[in-house]
């Protein structure tokens, strides 16, 4: 697993009020977490914003970031990602993982066949969806992460297990 890489940690929101203060919606389960990392990196890990000071609003931060000083210069921001490299993240505790730790974890089932490799971690809303790379090529499809279908994960082993659902086939009337 590479240490290296960057996880997406928020997004800009836009503007909050007109002096130039910056929303941001926090992807991490603490939001104010965004502030201490305080150089954001833009997926390319190119500079994004830096945090100057913060405070916790609803599913986010409002925060002031130097050079951004109108409101109109804060919406221009709006959509950008923000990442930080994975080693700046604290190390999950004993049986916890990042969902960006799954990403190319292979994928077998609880009788060891290759279902193929986990591609990424998608939130339509309902919860986390895995995507996967089928092992025999093809396009990839999707499998809820949820204990019943993927009972058991071992990052360190680089494999998930998973029970996909079976396949329900409409008969012809």
């Amino acid at each position: 697993m590479s240490q290296d890489r960057l996880i997406a940690v928020g997004r800009v929101a836009g503007a909050f009020g007109v002096r130039g203060e910056v929303r941001i919606a926090a992807f991490t389960q603490e939001p104010l977490a965004l502030a201490r990392f305080r150089a954001l990196k833009r997926q390319d890990g190119s500079p994004g914003l830096t945090i100057l000071s913060a405070r916790e609003s609803k599913g986010g931060i409002v925060c002031r970031c130097p050079g951004v000083e109108t409101k109109e210069q804060a919406d221009a921001l709006r959509g950008l990602r923000l990442f930080v490299s994975r080693d700046a993240l604290p190390p999950p505790d004993e049986d916890e993982f990042y969902l960006a730790d799954l990403i190319g974890l292979a994928v077998v089932t609880p009788q060891g066949e290759a279902l193929g490799g986990i591609k990424s971690v998608q939130d339509f809303g309902a919860g986390d969806i895995l995507e996967i790379t089928p092992a025999g090529g093809g396009p990839t499809w999707y499998l809820a992460f949820t204990r019943e279908t993927v009972p058991t994960v071992d990052i360190a082993a680089g494999r998930v297990i998973a029970v996909p659902p079976t396949e329900v086939v409409a008969e012809e009337e």
